[in-house]
């Protein structure tokens, strides 16, 4: 069952918040992860919450996403991540 990671993305850098970009995309690829939300213009239909930037990644299961985000390849990506953004992340199974 498909699964999907939720990010929520406030950038403090953007000049590094690039560096993490070049490394994350290729650790997903390698997990089988498919963006099916990465920035684009957004609009709020209910409620006051306005988020800056949001990510959602598709994966095959559950635990093709957790491999991913616990993986080496991601570890570095993150740790740039972590130096560049504040993030709210969520893994979801879909129906």
């Amino acid at each position: 069952m498909a699964a999907y990671v939720i990010a929520y993305i406030h950038i403090t850098d953007p000049v590094k918040y690039e560096d993490y970009r070049r490394h994350a995309g290729p650790a997903i690829e390698q997990y089988g992860g498919k963006f099916l939300v990465r920035g684009g213009q957004l609009e709020t239909l209910e409620g006051d919450w306005r988020p800056g930037r949001l990510v959602v990644i598709e994966f095959e299961s559950v635990e093709r996403a957790k491999q991913w985000y616990t993986s080496p390849e991601y570890g570095k990506a993150k740790h740039l991540r972590q130096n560049a953004a504040m993030v709210n992340m969520v893994l979801v199974e879909g129906v």
